[in-house]
């Protein structure tokens, strides 16, 4: 039998993730010992009354039924939330979607606002799930670079005005996935004219809110005004709550946006599993004082990490906020040759840059999801790889 693929299956090869996660394979088949900085999966459990709310509800057999939607209780946790963090007010009935993850939501929400063809703005370098759920519309990306000198902000005036035009939607990240960059309230408030001016709904993933450093607090795209006129904030427990296999976030703000999006997935799956609900919600109502410890422990990292390169001669600007150093890498290399070096010559693994965008040439993504122990024998082992001596 001849097994044939979709048209829409060109735009799925294998991933820069699975080619590093083979090859680190292969290297610990030969007895290396590597230390992984490419994924952004926390290490670190959820809060103790998370997994104890869990543990409890999964022994109730009355919660194995089809949850359909997001429950009252994680609406209005979500409500609440976003009122006491943000003092943004939303309506828990018609203002917030339940979803499976943000990646869940990014990946869907360009089937339902654009048709094939149609312009989607998009953050370069930026999140990999920005260019599935983009291919899967058949829609068209339009880059938005993000330069250092700008401060990793996208340049609105320079995206011509015929592009604009045709432009559904505008994807932004912040903090962000790749580069731990920070909005201010004048870049948000151009956000807002931008898409009145040119009728575009603006999608902001807003899933490291809860990390960052220095008091260095994010800002609520929702929080400016009209934001809610023009978009919605797409959120996640994964990162802020160390919940990423429970796959539970949200879509909050305009909501037509909300309703059409959970019309769409109506259509597709049957909700999260009431347990973790439950244990989500508990997390936003009582999770502020585990957020702060949990970034007691990434600015830790952080600092061991930028302090411990620029002992060995390589000098990276220190995150505001995120999960991730995005580090600009020495002259003379491709992200990925650069990536490749590390893995063989040091037994570190990092993200080539490339892999998130044209814009990523230049750098390498680390993410702080190793202890500091681990973090101290990275930088051992880069002092001893010879890399930095070229």
């Amino acid at each position: 039998m001849r097994i044939t693929l979709s048209e829409r299956m060109k735009a799925f090869g294998t991933s820069i993730f699975s080619e590093l996660a083979a090859y680190k394979q292969s290297k610990i088949s030969q007895g290396c010992e590597m230390i992984d900085l490419s994924i952004g999966s926390p290490d670190l459990p959820p809060p103790a009354f998370v997994m104890d709310t869990l543990a409890t509800l999964v022994k109730e057999g009355k919660q194995y039924g089809y949850p359909l939607s997001g429950t009252e209780e994680f609406h209005e946790a979500v409500a609440d939330y976003y009122n006491t963090t943000y003092n943004v007010k939303l309506n828990k009935e018609t203002e917030v979607l339940c979803l499976m993850g943000s990646q869940d939501g990014l990946v869907h929400f360009p089937m339902v606002f654009a048709d094939p063809g149609d312009i989607i703005l998009v953050p370069d370098p930026g999140y990999t799930a920005y260019a599935t759920g983009i291919a899967m519309a058949g829609a068209v990306p339009y880059f938005m670079p993000l330069r250092k000198e700008n401060k990793f902000l996208p340049d609105l005036s320079s995206i011509p005005a015929h592009v604009a035009e045709r432009a559904k939607i505008m994807i932004l990240n912040f903090p962000g996935n790749p580069v731990p960059a920070l909005a201010t309230e004048a870049f948000f408030k151009e956000v807002v004219a931008f898409a009145q001016k040119y009728n575009i709904i603006v999608l902001h993933d807003f899933a490291y809110s809860e990390l960052y450093y220095d008091g260095h607090k994010p800002i609520s795209f929702l929080s400016i005004d009209g934001a809610k006129e023009v978009g919605v904030e797409m959120n996640s427990l994964s990162k802020s709550f160390n919940m990423a296999g429970c796959r539970i976030g949200y879509l909050c703000g305009n909501k037509q946006i909300v309703q059409a999006l959970a019309n769409f997935k109506s259509n597709l799956d049957y909700g999260v599993f009431w347990p973790i609900q439950n244990a989500a919600a508990a997390a936003l109502r009582k999770g502020a004082a585990f957020c702060e410890q949990n970034r007691q422990i990434y600015q830790s990292r952080r600092d061991r990490l930028v302090e411990g390169l620029a002992s060995i001669g390589w000098k990276i600007d220190s995150p505001k906020a995120s999960m991730f150093v995005w580090a600009e890498i020495p002259k003379g290399w491709t992200s990925t040759d650069f990536t490749y070096a590390l893995i063989d010559k040091a037994n570190v693994v990092v993200t080539p840059g490339q892999a998130f965008g044209p814009h990523g040439e230049g750098f390498v993504r680390i993410a702080l999801v190793q202890d500091e122990e681990k973090i101290r024998q990275a930088i051992a082992n880069l002092a001893k790889s010879g890399i930095f001596e070229r």
